[in-house]
């Protein structure tokens, strides 16, 4: 289950419908599909949202969401994963997949101390190698981390539902045991 805090945070399905930007999806963004919480879409939309995350261009949020539509993840989640890639964060995000980039490529690469935007500007083919092998990477892990926390949150839910049961089938049991030693003791 999403937590309370998240989800109150989430945009909500007549914002994104609303959204000026995505008006070009149409009708597309009215399935419910899109809107779903469950353990499925929420780890497509993370694998989307990391992937996106890692592509450099401008607006990564068009292609999350085109991307979350045809793959039914939830359309809220993939956008908010692309956050984590701003002008404040480009550098450190995409510093290394540059020099795996140019390492591929056999290309010079620069320090990443060195790095700028407008050496990424020079060396725009190397960036892009590197951003979608670790935006691949990422995302992979990102859709699998995301399905082993859920599914051991479902497994001690339920061990623990398993163990209130058994606990209210050991209270019954031992009342009744108790009744027919009370009703023994009376004859």
């Amino acid at each position: 289950m999403l937590p309370k805090s998240l989800k109150s945070r989430l945009p909500t399905r007549h914002d994104v419908q609303m959204n000026k930007y995505l008006q070009f999806l149409g009708s597309h963004l009215h399935s419910p599909n899109l809107w779903h919480i469950n353990r499925r879409s929420v780890a497509r939309a993370t694998a989307i949202g990391l992937f996106c995350a890692y592509l450099p261009v401008p607006f990564e949020m068009i292609p999350a969401a085109i991307a979350a539509i045809l793959w039914r993840a939830n359309l809220p989640i993939s956008l908010v994963w692309v956050w984590i890639s701003n002008p404040l964060t480009w550098i450190p995000l995409w510093g290394p997949p540059y020099l795996l980039g140019a390492w591929l490529l056999n290309r010079p690469a620069v320090p990443l101390n060195e790095l700028s935007l407008e050496i990424f500007a020079q060396y725009y083919v190397a960036l892009w190698v590197g951003c979608l092998i670790f935006g691949t990477v990422v995302g992979a892990a990102g859709y699998y981390v995301v399905s082993l926390i859920w599914r051991s949150k479902v497994v001690r839910t339920w061990r623990r539902r398993r163990e209130i049961r058994k606990g209210r089938k050991i209270r019954a049991s031992r009342s009744a045991e108790e009744g027919k030693l009370n009703g023994d003791q009376q004859r």
